[in-house]
């Protein structure tokens, strides 16, 4: 919730009294959210992404397992949450239940307004590393964008793709003067890559209409931030094309913007649930595409938060630019997970009131340690923090409740 212009999303002390706040001119220092299953990550993802659309800052999430597209509906006042309120005095705070706009997304049109693009505006460097191409297969994979280019083609989607690589592999002897050497080889390779996306569905994201990230800034009643909902219940299983399309759109989003410098609070905030499968089995070129965008798109005014169930699963070049942490139980059963734990408590700024460690491992459900940034950019000092319950519905809408609004 917001008050006097700043996000209340826990609050801390024994008694409850601390209220905790991210500062919205900080939010485009982005951050991430983590712990194990079942500690209250999706809660803490809504009462954020909530927040923001009060702000009037449009949102973009990945809903994981559908539960966060209950959003457009005012939460209903159970008797877990009359307890909950009564709780954190929120009622003193001008608590209230309400509704928030909401467009709901699908790469696959099953459930939601259907999100595509094109290969040719894809581009061929990130085509190359979605790919997974190596240096002379990225050379050939450019070189047939150049033709296509001067050549007036539309690359629409990946039959497009595969059909002028077998034609520049064809005519390879007439483009040699002009283009260099294609070979047929390597021509072979990238075809078998585009095989491999378009079995995670990737023949069905390419095409048009493509994206316009525009319609991602609307707003609705009242001034609000549009949240706009990807259902990825079954992108998340193809993690290529999942990456694909988050990394597409925040590049999208940096080339589209004008900078900003330090705005009062950001143009817009991205939620990406299961990072990990952002950073898993990326080869270098990839990584360094994603430092690149996180590290720049924050002069557009774009906040970008990873949700993961460890901050292990962030490396080290990524998470070294999170300034808000938010970090929910975490276990460690193996010495592994242990180390993992002992690294994660040092990484925040010492609290004298507690061993970080032991409370990292102690957290309840709805608890975190947290480490916000001051009006000076510096990390605040860790606080044993409890957050908030979310003001719309919890859980998933109904089939019905989301087809009525996507035809709106």
């Amino acid at each position: 919730m917001v008050k006097d212009g700043k996000i209340l999303f826990a609050k801390a002390g024994k008694d409850l009294s601390e209220p905790l706040y991210l500062l919205p001119k900080m939010a485009n220092r982005h951050g991430f959210i983590c712990g194990a299953t079942g500690t209250g990550k999706t809660v803490t993802l809504k009462v954020l992404a909530e927040s923001f659309s009060e702000l009037g800052v449009p949102v973009f999430l990945s809903d994981v397992k559908g539960d966060l597209s209950g959003m457009i509906f005012a939460g209903e006042e159970t008797e877990d949450m009359k307890n909950r309120i009564a709780r954190f005095r929120l009622q003193e705070e001008g608590f209230a239940f309400q509704a928030f706009p909401a467009a709901y997304f699908d790469v696959f049109a099953e459930k939601g307004i259907p999100l595509r693009t094109t290969v040719s505006e894809m581009g061929s460097d990130l085509m190359a590393k979605v790919l997974k191409l190596n240096a002379t297969q990225t050379e050939i994979l450019n070189v047939v964008y150049k033709i296509a280019d001067d050549e007036n083609l539309l690359l629409t989607d990946t039959k497009d793709l595969k059909a002028i690589l077998q034609y520049a592999s064809e005519n390879a002897k007439e483009f040699e003067a002009d283009y260099g050497h294609i070979a047929k080889q390597s021509v072979s390779a990238i075809i078998r890559a585009i095989v491999a996306i378009e079995a995670e569905g990737g023949d069905r994201f390419f095409g048009e209409p493509g994206i316009n990230a525009a319609d991602f800034f609307a707003t609705g009643e009242g001034g609000k931030g549009m949240i706009n909902i990807l259902d990825s219940s079954t992108l998340i299983n193809k993690p290529r094309l999942y990456s694909a399309f988050m990394l597409y759109l925040l590049s999208e989003l940096f080339e589209m913007l004008p900078e900003v410098g330090e705005p009062e609070k950001p143009r817009m905030v991205f939620f990406f649930d299961e990072a990990h499968l952002l950073f898993k089995n990326a080869d270098d070129a990839l990584m360094e595409k994603i430092g690149q965008v996180i590290r720049l798109i924050r002069s557009k005014g774009v906040g970008v938060f990873f949700i993961t169930q460890s901050p292990k699963d962030i490396p080290d070049e990524i998470a070294s630019q999170l300034g808000n942490k938010i970090e929910h139980g975490l276990r460690a059963y193996t010495p592994a997970e242990r180390k993992a734990l002992k690294a994660a408590a040092a990484a925040f700024r010492e609290n004298p009131e507690f061993d970080t460690e032991e409370l990292l491992s102690a957290l309840g459900t709805g608890e975190a340690a947290v480490s916000m940034l001051d009006e000076k950019g510096i990390p605040g000092m860790v606080q044993h923090a409890f957050i908030l319950p979310p003001q719309s519905r919890m859980g998933m809408i109904t089939d019905g409740e989301r087809d009525s609004a996507v035809k709106q």
